[in-house]
C-alpha cells in the first residue's frame, strides 16, 4: 500500500507535510520486507538529524536496519508508544506507527523527495 498524499525515500521512508513540520515513518513496503518488528532505536527530542544520514534503526526477526533521515532538521516529537510496542509498525505503518515529527531546517528539500506516482515504480522494479 502507497498512500498518495505522501512524499517517499529510495530508503523506504514515508514524510507527510503537515504546516512548517513533517512527520516520518517507514512505508508498508518496508515493514513488509523487514518481517515482525521487535525493537526500535530513535534519537530525542531537540536532536538535529541530517538528510541521508542515519537518526535511527529497527530491529526485526530478520535483521537490524537503519532508518535514514529524509530531510535535515531537528526532532520536535517521537512517538513513544513505539518503545513499547514496536509491532505497532507492522500493523500501522502509516497512521500510528509514524516515528518522529521535525522542523525542517530547509523545506526545499522536500522537492528532492518521491512522489506516491514516483515511489510506486521504484517498489516495483
Amino acid at each position: 500500500m502507497v498512500l498518495d498524499d505522501l512524499l517517499y525515500t529510495s530508503e523506504h521512508e514515508w514524510i507527510k507535510k503537515e504546516g512548517n513540520q513533517v512527520r516520518i515513518g517507514i512505508t508498508d513496503f518496508a515493514q513488509e520486507d523487514l518481517g515482525e518488528i521487535a525493537f526500535i532505536e530513535l534519537p530525542d527530542v531537540g536532536e538535529k538529524i541530517e538528510s541521508q544520514e542515519p537518526f535511527g534503526s529497527l530491529e526485526s526477526d530478520k535483521t537490524v536496519s537503519e532508518l535514514y533521515a529524509p530531510i535535515t532538521g531537528t526532532i520536535i516529537e517521537i512517538n513513544e508508544t513505539l518503545d513499547s510496542d514496536p509491532k505497532l509498525i507492522n500493523e500501522s505503518p502509516y497512521e500510528k506507527a509514524w516515528m518522529i515529527i521535525v522542523e525542517p531546517a530547509d523545506e526545499s528539500e522536500l522537492d528532492t523527495l518521491m512522489s506516491a506516482e514516483q515511489y510506486k515504480k521504484h517498489i516495483d522494479k
